[in-house]
């Protein structure tokens, strides 16, 4: 079966790395492991595969991602 993908390069998907406490939430509630941890900080390693359905902004207790579900 073919991975399953989301449109390539139209994700509205931000991280301020700055912002980012290290609580690994995002990496936990990501259905398509958009995120990883690196050097205690989240970080983006396959943008493309996010769908925006808003889990990791809903459980981002820092506020560090943000993204608008269903606009791109």
């Amino acid at each position: 079966m073919k991975e399953l993908r989301y449109l390539e390069d139209v994700s509205t998907l931000v991280l301020d790395e700055e912002k980012c406490i290290g609580c690994t939430l995002c990496t936990e509630v990501c259905p398509q492991a958009v995120f990883e941890m690196r050097q205690g900080k989240a970080c983006i390693v396959d943008f493309n595969a996010c769908m925006e359905c808003g889990a990791c902004v809903n459980n981002c207790p820092s506020e560090a991602i943000a993204v608008s579900p269903g606009v791109g």
